[in-house]
């Protein structure tokens, strides 16, 4: 019998995959012994909220225990997604947990080239000064043609598809206070 290479490939391909096919199935018959993991939501704090990526604003239910996400999955009592998730909104879990997340206020001043650690209430404060001295500076009382118009052109607002309704409402009322016309919506740009 002449045995060409294509003939010798083809009887140790099969004898190889019969050997680790017969390995397998002599394990496969043997006695294992599995243990039931227990799930990481149990006694966990189960929340809704809405996912804050796109303008879509599809329900998510994140479960956090000792004050760490463990869990997030698709809301399935959500109107919008009923329970689906995009690949984004999936992996929301591993963002909240990440270790880069940053969980402080970092501020670089002016012309330096360093960060530097700054409470929360340091960071509103200088928000709220900052708001209003741009307000106070730029503020338009008349147009050109002396109608009266009382706004800011200087400030701008976005909102985010994380806002529900009554927050958007809110939102929206503040700005408009401000005088502020430049008031737009991240599901609309």
């Amino acid at each position: 019998m002449e045995l060409s290479r294509r003939t010798f490939i083809k009887i140790s391909g099969a004898t190889t995959a019969g050997v680790v096919l017969g390995g397998l199935g002599m394990s496969l018959l043997k006695p294992q012994a599995t243990y039931a993991q227990p799930f990481k939501i149990k006694y966990a704090k189960e929340t809704t909220t809405i996912c804050p990526y796109c303008g879509v604003g599809c329900g998510i239910i994140v479960a956090a225990k000792e004050g760490k996400v463990v869990n997030t999955e698709g809301d399935p009592d959500h109107p919008i997604n009923q329970g689906s998730l995009c690949s984004k909104g999936a992996a929301l879990a591993q963002i909240a947990s990440s270790p880069a997340r940053l969980s402080k206020v970092h501020y670089r001043a002016k012309y330096s080239d360093k960060w530097e650690e700054k409470t929360w209430d340091w960071a509103l404060s200088q928000i709220a000064k900052r708001i209003k001295e741009t307000r106070d500076r730029y503020w338009i009382t008349k147009d050109k043609d002396g109608t009266v118009v009382n706004r800011i052109e200087a400030i701008a607002a976005l909102g985010g598809a994380a806002l529900d309704n009554e927050e958007c409402y809110l939102y929206s009322k503040m700005s408009r206070a401000l005088g502020i016309v430049y008031l737009e919506h991240q599901a609309r740009i």
